[in-house]
């Protein structure tokens, strides 16, 4: 299992907290095959992305095989402030899974 590798930031965004993911990952549908083979590639892709908030869940997103390669994922939240801890989670089809905290900064 490879080292997956994640960057989480916050800004301010008209007048909410935007929280940005960007998560390393391959993405791949099973639906592609590979040049030099010909054989498929298996599926490998995220399933679920999560958003804690202060630790209480505040999104819980299913995703699936129509998102890029090393996505970027962007939620709002209406109510956090500076100083805030905001924390995401992924998990995959093989069972792979990663999170990321970070801290509310948006002076």
């Amino acid at each position: 299992m490879a080292e997956r590798k994640m960057k989480v930031r916050t800004r301010a965004q008209e007048g909410l907290v935007e929280v940005l993911a960007l998560i390393t990952h391959p993405m791949e549908t099973g639906l592609r095959k590979d040049k030099q083979t010909g054989k498929p590639i298996p599926a490998h892709f995220i399933q679920k992305v999560t958003l804690e908030h202060n630790g209480t869940v505040v999104a819980d997103v299913d995703v699936g095989i129509a998102m890029s390669e090393d996505p970027l994922v962007g939620f709002r939240l209406k109510n956090a402030k500076n100083g805030d801890k905001v924390k995401v989670i992924w998990r995959d089809n093989l069972g792979e899974s990663g999170s990321m905290e970070a801290v509310v900064d948006v002076s």
